[in-house]
């Protein structure tokens, strides 16, 4: 137990609710770690991990000109989640 009294856990409490909050709307930063089936799971981007394995990877990867590409052309209709 600490020496804080109540009104200082509150006040340390809520600046680390702050400090997550601003973390979170910044997008934070990305992560990654093995799954338990040995895929390959991506935190940070959304609400939910991006989990693909190794080959899927590799394959989006071989494609991110395309995936640029066509983002550009589809610039207008595409929607931007902060």
């Amino acid at each position: 137990m600490t020496d804080e009294t109540p009104e200082e856990e509150l006040a340390r409490l809520r600046t680390e609710n702050e400090a997550l909050k601003a973390k979170k709307k910044g997008g934070g930063e990305l992560s990654f770690k093995v799954s338990q089936k040995g895929a390959v799971s991506v935190y940070g981007m959304g609400r939910f991990p991006v989990t693909l394995y190794k080959e899927q990877w590799l394959r989006l990867l071989d494609r991110k000109d395309d995936i640029l590409e066509f983002i550009k052309e589809n610039e207008d209709s595409l929607t931007v989640k902060e």
